[in-house]
């Protein structure tokens, strides 16, 4: 039966570690004129200029082309909280969110391209936020046992002391859960 057989590559539970990339430079470029004139431009951070943290990701499929995902991350960086001195001082920048992805092919493929969408928290000296995470990554798997993921979020910010940012990452993600 097809649906029998899509069905064995839903994602069975999962857990990962990620490096991550925080960067404030590339979003203000962005907002203070347009993507392409960023590119053009080559006005993006660099990665040497970017904060580096780690983050740990549970995901569940949901189906043969979606799943749940969930991190918690953190990076002790200058924060940019708008309208306050609070980035004078590093600190650690915590931040949570729960998303769901949509997966171009199921994990019968090696590679699949995706796109992530979800809701988050952050809290940094103080300040706590909320921001959409909007995504694009791909999943490279070995064997259909553990999985490497490179992924660009870009944060929208949604409460007045979060600031716009992109968070980029790789990270090996490993199944604990049996598949269907």
């Amino acid at each position: 039966n097809g649906q029998e057989k899509e069905a064995s590559y839903i994602q069975p539970a999962t857990v990962g570690i990620f490096f991550t990339f925080t960067d404030f430079e590339t979003a203000q470029a962005i907002r203070n004129s347009s993507v392409g004139a960023v590119i053009r431009d080559k006005k993006y951070g660099k990665l040497q200029n970017m904060s580096q943290g780690l983050s740990v990701t549970y995901g569940k499929g949901l189906s043969a082309h979606y799943d749940f995902v969930s991190s918690i991350g953190g990076a002790f960086l200058s924060y940019p909280v708008p309208n306050t001195d609070a980035s004078a001082n590093e600190g650690l920048l915590l931040e949570a969110d729960a998303s769901v992805k949509g997966k171009m092919f199921s994990d019968k493929h090696w590679f699949v391209p995706y796109l992530q969408a979800g809701v988050g928290i952050s809290k940094y000296q103080g300040y706590w936020g909320t921001f959409i995470p909007l995504g694009v990554g791909i999943q490279i798997s070995f064997f259909g046992e553990a999985y490497l993921h490179i992924n660009t979020q870009y944060r929208v910010a949604v409460s007045e002391s979060t600031n716009y940012h992109f968070i980029h990452s790789i990270g090996l993600v490993g199944n604990i859960g049996k598949r269907n």
